[in-house]
């Protein structure tokens, strides 16, 4: 298909009858993508570009697991729907991209929707000359306050990383404990290496019952009060387990406890937050808004996950949060090496914008991410600032982007792929 025959077919699907009237000249001229491996995990880099020389936006729709398929979305169905269309209506065009499916929903879906959503966002900022959240009703803060990672084989190991990250200025900081011989969530040391990478490790859940509560104690001690401590479970207990795990933690003082539970036991939340005073977030896995909004009418949860690129993009999680100000639930944004350079920052330009922000998850991006990214934000003195520049304020490099080819189909799978001590497979 030409590029005329595109903006044609364009013209004949569900036009904006409103767009010839206002006399608007601009267009999408194409809807382009790229991938791109330069942390490791696969980007999926949505560009969307216009008549106007030098004006186009830059999004993420980055799954990695199953990126082609993502990718396919966007190349064969959502540019063609898209060229020659005014791309200031982003609304419209959210929901025209939303209903042409049929069959709405799915992070599939959703994160090709979401990459073209915050290109188009930054796109319009752009063209006005103005930072991301400008158009989002200005700042109410200077940055996001952020949280890092460490983990350990025992308490001190980990006291050890939580002081060094203090000194870097972090104030949250997400604190992950090894369980001997058995597969465990953001933390090494607990098996064999190369037995965890190929995945013939189980996951023990009552050996993690026993020992984690005991080393986050113990960790509590160490560090002392001025700091706050997160954990993440990843979702590997069902609801009997979550509450023993919740009693086990309960005086520790954590700042949250991360996906407890797996979205599909999303309806138990409603008895654990009512019996439990430890802070619950929730949603990461979440590729659909209206999975939050049962959690929020409790509300049943305190901080909501957030992850921009899989939940459409701006146009709906940008409605979340508000629904989160409105509930007293604060916002608490996915935000790993896997989410790009380009949807951290928008995620930022969200996070400085929302009264019902709370804190963020910061990556750290190895060196050729910046190559690839120029703009990347960077935590200084745990803080996320976004820079000013019109847009998000993250470029995208081509060139220097197909120096990291994205790994074979599977082969960031088997991150995934877990299994229990009796043989049956296990959550993520």
């Amino acid at each position: 298909m030409t590029e005329l025959d595109a903006i044609a077919l364009a013209r004949l699907l569900a036009p904006a009858p409103w767009v010839d009237e206002r006399g608007s000249k601009i267009r999408i001229t194409a809807v382009r993508t790229f991938l791109t491996a330069p942390h490791g995990c696969p980007h999926l880099i949505v560009r969307v570009e216009t008549n106007e020389p030098g004006l186009y936006g830059l999004g993420c729709a980055s799954d990695p697991q199953r990126t082609l398929a993502v990718r396919s979305v966007l190349d064969d169905y959502l540019a063609p729907l898209l060229t020659g269309r005014d791309p200031d209506d982003i609304e419209d065009l959210h929901r025209l991209i939303l209903n042409s499916a049929y069959w709405r929903g799915g992070s599939v879906t959703g994160n090709a929707l979401g990459g073209v959503d915050v290109a188009l966002w930054d796109l319009k900022a752009k063209r006005l000359g103005v930072p991301l959240y400008s158009l989002f009703g200005g700042r109410v803060r200077t940055g996001a306050e952020a949280y890092t990672h460490v983990d350990g084989v025992d308490a001190e190991e980990i006291a050890d990383k939580v002081g060094a990250a203090r000194q870097r200025g972090y104030r949250h900081v997400r604190i992950q404990a090894a369980v001997p011989g058995s597969d465990t969530y953001g933390a090494g040391g607990g098996a064999d290496p190369q037995a965890v990478r190929e995945r013939r490790v189980p996951w023990d859940s009552a050996a993690y019952l026993r020992t984690v509560p005991r080393v986050l104690a113990r960790v509590r001690e160490l560090v002392g009060e001025d700091v706050e401590l997160l954990h993440d479970v990843h979702e590997r207990l069902d609801p009997r387990q979550a509450a023993d795990f919740l009693r086990r933690v309960e005086d520790i003082g954590l700042y949250f406890v991360e996906d407890l539970l797996a979205p599909e036991d999303a309806a138990h939340f409603a008895r654990l937050h009512a019996v439990s005073p430890v802070p619950l977030a929730v949603g990461e896995l979440f590729s659909d808004p209206q999975q939050f909004v049962a959690l929020l009418r409790g509300p049943d949860i305190d901080f909501a996950r957030v992850r921009i690129p899989t939940l459409g993009g701006l146009t709906p999680v940008r409605k979340l949060a508000a629904l989160c100000e409105l509930h007293g639930v604060r916002l608490a944004p996915h935000g790993p090496a896997d989410v790009s350079p380009v949807a951290q920052a928008a995620t930022l330009a969200l996070d400085v914008s929302s009264q019902a922000f709370g804190v963020q998850e910061a990556a750290v991006f190895k060196e050729p991410v910046h190559e690839v990214f120029p703009g990347t934000v960077v935590a200084h003195g745990g803080l996320l600032v976004p820079s000013g520049a019109p847009g998000h304020g993250v470029d995208f490099d081509e060139a220097a982007a197909r120096r990291h080819p994205v790994p074979e189909p599977l082969g960031h799978d088997r991150w995934a792929l877990l299994r229990n001590t009796d043989g049956s497979v296990q959550r993520p």
